[in-house]
């Protein structure tokens, strides 16, 4: 998709510098949500750690980057089992690829 498709707009993480970024406009809402999840994490730690806002931003990081390691996982096993599936049907339906 060409750039002059996308919209420019701008995050805040934590109390980092506004992120500029290109996206696609079917996307932004995706973007802001992601954006209010990490603000709404790190206020909480902010409150719950007495560490700096980066070392509660990084444990904000790796929080979300081991749940997306999870769900990743657990994706890749709902689609190897469809997989199967998809082939005993072929197979119970005469119909094997």
């Amino acid at each position: 998709m060409a750039d002059n498709n996308k919209v420019r707009i701008w995050i805040q993480l934590a109390d980092a510098n506004q992120i500029a970024l290109s996206v696609n406009p079917d996307e932004e809402e995706s973007y802001r949500k992601a954006e209010e999840l990490v603000n709404t994490l790190w206020r909480k730690w902010m409150n719950r750690f007495k560490d700096s806002s980066e070392d509660v931003l990084a444990r904000v990081a790796f929080q979300f980057a081991r749940l997306y390691l999870e769900a990743y996982g657990e994706n890749r096993e709902v689609n190897e089992f469809l997989t199967e599936l998809d082939k005993k049907l072929d197979t119970l339906l005469g119909d094997e690829k």
